[in-house]
């Protein structure tokens, strides 16, 4: 038997789901949620082979509910928006659900799921999906971002989980494979690189003055050189960031200095 968890802000589909599921003697529904904050503490307790996860929900979305979990379970998007389906794959979904779904649609998801363990990994052939995803991606070069996240970051702060706006951003740093999310008062880790960051964040308001470093322009207050070639970046809150000539160029050219 395995364990599955529902997760979508709007009961009637959550029922619809459960009604489908029903026919899936293998698989035991352990858990329903609401919004993401619920998801993260179920799939913590429950460890579930899969979820069936909505996208639009109040508090924090989809996709940011999955950042915020370290061992993920397979997943079924379930979004009455299609225009999600490029970041759905690109986060390695087993399918993605268009509402309103038939059973007929519904039971191909599942059955995905379920075959996932045969043929295609072990043969190192690729799989239907795949290939699906690998062809959209050819067609579009840079995936749909949500407006959300140039407007909000979430985090995590010990056991607990933050929606940090963007504005109180003052720059981010690269950190191994993480990056350093800086506010006024303390800096949380992130599983994000800074081209993420770069493409994401609003361009007039963050500018990548390094090859580690995104500055927040509005906590700029001064540029000091150290020689000819070298130059600081002075923050609001003092700390000090280094500049490389492109970044350094750039800032000029924002600032029309």
């Amino acid at each position: 038997m395995m364990k599955v968890i529902l997760i979508d802000d709007e009961p009637l589909a959550r029922q619809i789901v459960k009604e489908y599921l029903s026919a899936f003697k293998q698989l035991e529904i352990v858990a329903e949620c609401g919004d993401g904050f619920e998801a993260v503490k179920a799939i913590q307790q429950h460890d579930p082979a899969l979820i069936f996860l909505d996208i639009q929900m109040p508090k924090i979305n989809g996709f940011e509910t999955l950042e915020l979990l370290e061992k993920k379970p397979a997943v079924i998007f379930t979004t009455a928006f299609d225009e999600y389906a490029l970041k759905a794959f690109e986060q390695n979904a087993v399918d993605y659900l268009l509402k309103p779904f038939n059973l007929e649609r519904f039971e191909k998801a599942v059955k995905k799921f379920l075959d996932t363990n045969s043929p295609f990994e072990k043969t190192g052939i690729d799989s239907p999906l795949e290939k699906g995803a690998r062809g959209i991606e050819q067609l579009e070069s840079v995936s749909k971002k949500h407006i959300e996240e140039a407007h909000r970051v979430v985090v995590k702060n010990g056991t607990s989980i933050l929606i940090l706006p963007t504005s109180q951003i003052i720059y981010i740093e690269a950190y191994d494979d993480y990056v350093k999310i800086f506010n006024s008062e303390t800096f949380y880790l992130k599983k994000k690189t800074m081209s993420y960051y770069e493409e994401v964040l609003d361009p007039n308001q963050f500018v990548r003055v390094h090859r580690s470093f995104i500055l927040n322009l509005n906590y700029l207050t001064k540029i000091v050189a150290l020689d000819k070639n070298n130059n600081l970046a002075l923050l609001k809150n003092g700390e000090k960031v280094p500049l490389s000539r492109a970044g350094y160029s750039k800032l000029k050219e924002i600032l029309n200095l």
